[in-house]
């Protein structure tokens, strides 16, 4: 038979089993703001002369100020060449040395890019590789949680099927006394 303090017991060491749930799900909240934080805020690498000057030089390199520069020079170039007289011109009708100059500029930029590029291409591995372990992390979160709430379902049915059974208990007890209360006139 169920008494108060059974009831009272079972009460508390289910307030217990959330209060424990929840702790668990705070902790896990918090190891995710680490990594969103970590995330957020990556720690700063410590890059060479060489490499910050090959940032700065594909970042100009790529830009719209780079081309209109370039095309301005192009045309400044060309029209002081065709206006020029005699001694004036360095660089008279087919332009070779502007072919020159432009043949070195693109020699010695390609590979300051293309070193740039390798750079952010091991940038962009390391994001997706936090960006895994992220989904990983919470996938498996997901499935802790999921096996959580199982367990607290199945000690829930527990707890429901134990007091149907007292109850049954009970009411087997009510009903023999009804039983003899009855067959005493009562």
């Amino acid at each position: 038979m169920a008494t108060p303090e059974t009831v009272k017991n079972r009460i508390t060491e289910e307030e217990a089993q959330l209060k424990k749930l929840q702790e668990i799900v705070a902790e896990s909240i918090k190891e995710e703001e680490l990594i969103i934080n970590n995330l957020l805020h990556p720690p700063t690498d410590v890059l060479s002369r060489g490499q910050r000057l090959s940032d700065k030089v594909a970042r100009f390199g790529g830009s719209w100020k780079f081309i209109i520069s370039f095309i301005v020079i192009l045309i400044a170039w060309i029209i002081f060449n065709l206006i020029s007289s005699g001694k004036e011109k360095f660089d008279p009708f087919p332009f070779i040395l502007l072919n020159l100059v432009l043949s070195c500029i693109a020699a010695i930029q390609a590979p300051i890019i293309m070193m740039s590029q390798n750079r952010q291409e091991e940038k962009d591995r390391k994001r997706a590789e936090n960006d895994y372990l992220v989904n990983l992390k919470a996938e498996l979160e997901i499935r802790s949680l999921q096996q959580k709430v199982d367990l607290l379902q199945q000690q829930q049915i527990k707890a429901l099927y134990d007091m149907q059974l007292e109850q049954l208990e009970q009411l087997e007890h009510l009903k023999k006394i009804c039983e003899r209360l009855h067959a005493k006139g009562i």
